[in-house]
This record gives structure tokens, sequence and C-alpha cells, in this order.
């Protein structure tokens, strides 16, 4: 299946309470009164096989909202979006991730999160092992775990479930620089096949090795959308 997204008009609307602060999704349907925020809006988007692209902007401005209508995590409240192929994310560190379980425990959990079956997470922890490189930490407990290594594990569990899309929401700038060249390549294996990779991010050398294409996001709309350099260049402007 061709790994495409197409949004038309898209938008995801957060309801803020009277301090400004957000309301959850629960509180919103029994909760009057307060204010909305756009995180994303009037999106127009078509993202085809063989790219990558790069989500800049300051914080704040939509890149991780985006993301996670990608990823299926929220939807959209305006307009339709549409994802074909699969996905994975790795759009927090500590997303599914419980620090009282060890690796490997861990490592099961997020390949369903992935869309793995229970029986497809456990057939590949071995791999999901070698690829992160942590070695005999795979077994400890991740509290004892430091931010760069619970990347590795995310990384390697969405790398090893073979998305035909893969998101990255900063957290790949918690990785060490061994780990960044392979995330780079991977990346750029997915690429080469007809996959789509879309990364957000602040550290736009580290986009570079991964994206061709870079959206630049301000409040909540796509500001400017072409090729990276260009696009890098305005924003840094």
């Amino acid at each position: 299946m061709p790994a495409t997204v197409r949004a038309q008009g898209a938008g995801v609307r957060f309801q803020l309470d009277r301090h400004k602060r957000l309301v959850s999704p629960a509180l919103a349907l029994v909760r009057r009164g307060g204010t909305t925020a756009w995180g994303v809006r009037e999106l127009d988007l078509r993202l085809g096989p063989g790219e990558g692209v790069a989500l800049i902007g300051p914080s704040g401005s939509g890149k991780t909202t985006l993301l996670r209508l990608l990823a299926g995590v929220l939807e959209p409240d305006a307009g339709t979006i549409e994802v074909a192929g699969r996905v994975g994310s790795l759009l927090s560190i500590e997303a599914g991730v419980s620090a009282f379980l060890t690796g490997r425990e861990n490592a099961r959990l997020l390949g369903v999160l992935q869309g793995l079956t229970a029986r497809q997470a456990v057939a590949v922890l071995d791999r999901v092992r070698e690829t992160s490189g942590l070695g005999d930490a795979f077994e400890r407990p991740v509290a004892t775990w430091s931010q760069g290594m619970r990347a590795r594990l995310g990384y390697a569990v969405a790398e090893v479930a073979d998305p035909d899309i893969l998101l990255l929401d900063e957290v790949h700038e918690a990785l060490d620089h061994e780990f960044r060249r392979h995330v780079e390549a991977h990346a750029r294996r997915i690429v080469a096949r007809g996959g789509l990779v879309v990364a957000a991010g602040h550290d736009h050398d580290l986009l570079a090795g991964l994206c061709r294409r870079a959206l630049w996001l301000s409040h909540g709309r796509v500001r400017r959308d072409g090729p990276f350099g260009e696009v890098v260049a305005a924003y840094a402007a």
C-alpha cells in the first residue's frame, strides 16, 4: 500500500477553561464556559511515497498536534485527513513506558501499541534488543535508564514494527550521535522503498539528514511548504 497523507481543511480544536488551561476530553463533555483554541486549522496537505518531510516552527505552532493527527491519536474537529499505510511513531519518550518494568517488558507493550499482535510483539523482542543497542540494560527496569536510552527503546520498537510511515517528534533529538546515524540510515531506507518519514524538531541540522521537504507551521497553519533549505532559510530570516 503506497504511503500517503491527504488532508483537506483539517483542524483540531482544544477546549480551555477560564484560566486558559486545557480541559480534558471527559470534562469537556460536562463543563461549560471557557474558550477554544485551534492546534492546527485549515490544513490542506498532500504527502506521498518516497518523501522525508520536516515540520519546523516555534513551540506551540502545531507540529505535535499534526503528528498526533497522522498517528490517529487525535481526530479532526473540522475537515478530513486520510492516512494510508502502516504507521510507526515515536511521539514521546515516556508514551506507553512504565519505569517499573524492564526494557523487555516495555518493548512488548510498545510493540502492541505500534500495531503488532501480542504474539508478534513477543517474537521481535530479541530484534528490539539488538536494534536498540541497550545490551544488558534491556533486562533492567527502565527507572534505571537515561532519557536517551528510553528514546533508543522507543525507536527500536518502531523500527522493528516495519512501518510504511514513520513519525518522529523531537524525541530523536535526545539520541546520542551514534544512534542518530542509525535513525538517519533507517529513515533513508524507508524513503528509498517508497515509504514516508515525517519528523518535527528544532535541530535543523539533524532534520536535514532525514528530510528534503519542509513545512513551516505558524499558529496552527502551514506558512510555507517547499524544499527543506528554502523553507528553513525563510523561517530563520
